[in-house]
């Protein structure tokens, strides 16, 4: 009995074995680590990179046409408040630890080795399926684009097997009796990105920056154009499926708003972390928010609700009204605002694998693996890229994006309860950005994510809850009998 209860704590303690404060940043001073290459606006302009895209171009449609109506207006504003919170604690985070790893490596200094597994493989989830539903969206985007013109990609080979007719599947080759079904574009475009996204951080770094200019120009040319052909008639009724539609809907665009915390996977990469990180998280944050705003009060202005077009809201918006030329610039912009989104996702995504394979809990040798010229994680980046556009090729929009929703929202509440853990266990430490009316913050933190998780619908959580067994059943065969923390412990 005696041996049992040993074994009992021995399991206890490495399961909730915390990485203290000091190892992380002594862990920063070995060769090899990232480049230090980012300021405050690369920082800014990759999570506006990552936030204004597919939610915007794209979300919109079906969140105001199946959900909220005009009160989309309102359900980015929940979604926002919801992300402030949670941007908040992830920038005393980021300024505290500056490594590789945003949520994963933050629940790992605070709440143990199995709930940092738990979050690290969520993040897998949220970046990796996000990378795959940005990419579907572009697809749309690019086909709309294509068409203004008279081109088009043939049916069997620019939409998913799940999404497919009769007609499609008439156009296909066929394997014996199998007909081949892809998004091409959505595959392709992946790859050409994965390729950028090894050669460096700073050609990626700017990249992005000069496509977010582009499509800054393009939000706020949809926003002053749009505006003289706004009828306030289309805002009525307001609520057409009453608060919990508004809510739903927040639940919903909640995936415009994935990209803020990404900034954080790159705190290794920046010049001064302690500084740079939260101008980033909370400046990108703060500005797209008022966009997204002024967006879905044009677009639901433009458009009765129940009219609104589900693949290309906005350009359809716009067409509607004879304006051939904008469209085409809108649909040029959401074309380049979607792929600085899906390089960020897919930048971001490397680094999380990075950090949980620096620990041991994944293979190093293929995610931890640093390119020896480009300093980027490339065999992890390479892998990705493969997996992403086999995915995004396959599956439809609507089951990709509900799915990140609920990983990332559980991600957020994780950091939320992370601070206020960390600032009881461990109060002494320097923070250099300190997340503001503690424990308020991160409590409405919490509560406003819980919120938006409910509203997601059983599905999503099942799904959730799947997923993550499958990465505990992982953790139980690799990574906890590798873990450097663990084997440390053990001598």
């Amino acid at each position: 009995m005696c041996g049992l209860c040993g074994i009992a704590t021995r399991l206890r303690r490495h399961l909730f074995a915390t990485k203290s404060i000091e190892l992380l940043h002594h862990e920063l001073e070995s060769a090899d680590r990232l480049h230090r290459v980012l300021g405050p606006v690369a920082l800014t302009a990759l999570g506006v990179g990552a936030i204004i895209g597919a939610g915007i171009f794209v979300l919109t449609g079906l969140a105001a046409r199946d959900f909220a109506g005009p009160s989309l207006m309102l359900s980015f504003v929940f979604a926002g408040l919801g992300c402030a919170f949670a941007g908040l604690c992830y920038a005393e985070f980021a300024a505290m630890i500056p490594v590789a790893g945003s949520a994963y490596t933050y629940a790992y200094a605070t709440l143990g080795e199995l709930l940092a597994w738990i979050i690290g493989w969520d993040l897998v989830l949220e970046y990796a399926i996000a990378s795959c539903a940005v990419a579907h969206g572009w697809s749309h985007y690019f086909q709309a684009f294509l068409a203004l013109f008279g081109l088009a990609i043939p049916p069997a080979f620019a939409t998913d097997p799940l999404s497919a007719t009769a007609t499609t599947i008439a156009g296909a080759w066929y394997v014996g009796p199998l007909p081949i079904v892809f998004d091409m574009p959505a595959a392709v475009i992946v790859l050409l990105i994965t390729i950028v996204l090894v050669v460096g951080i700073r050609e990626s770094a700017g990249l992005n920056a000069g496509i977010v200019l582009l499509k800054l120009v393009v939000v706020l040319f949809v926003i002053f154009a749009g505006i003289p052909h706004v009828d306030p008639a289309n805002w009525h009724p307001f609520f057409p499926k009453g608060v919990g539609g508004t809510l739903s809907g927040a639940a919903y665009v909640f995936f415009a708003y994935i990209g803020f915390d990404s900034i954080s996977t790159h705190a290794e990469e920046a010049r001064n972390p302690a500084r740079d990180v939260p101008i980033g998280i909370l400046a990108s944050l703060a500005l797209c928010t008022l966009l997204y705003i002024a967006v879905a009060a044009v677009l639901t202005g433009m458009v009765p609700w129940e009219q609104i077009d589900i693949d290309a809201p906005i350009a359809n918006a716009f067409a509607r009204f004879g304006l051939g030329s904008a469209t085409i610039l809108i649909s040029l912009g959401a074309v380049a605002g979607i792929t600085s989104v899906l390089l960020v996702m897919l930048l971001s995504q490397a680094r999380v694998l990075l950090a949980m394979s620096r620990d041991g809990l994944l293979p190093p040798a293929l995610f931890a693996a640093v390119h020896p010229r480009f300093r980027t994680p490339y065999r992890s980046t390479i892998l990705i890229g493969f997996v992403v556009a086999t995915v995004a090729a396959l599956l439809p929009l609507k089951v990709l994006a509900d799915l990140v929703n609920i990983g990332t929202l559980f991600a957020f509440v994780i950091v939320c309860a992370a601070v206020l853990i960390l600032r009881r266990t461990r109060p002494e430490v320097r923070r250099p950005f300190r997340t503001p009316f503690v424990p308020v913050v991160p409590i409405l933190g919490i509560l406003a994510n819980l919120t938006l998780m409910i509203y997601l619908g059983w599905e999503n959580w099942a799904r959730l809850i799947i997923w993550l067994a499958v990465g505990l059943v992982i953790y139980g065969f690799y990574g906890s009998r590798h873990s450097r923390l663990r084997l440390a412990a053990d001598r």
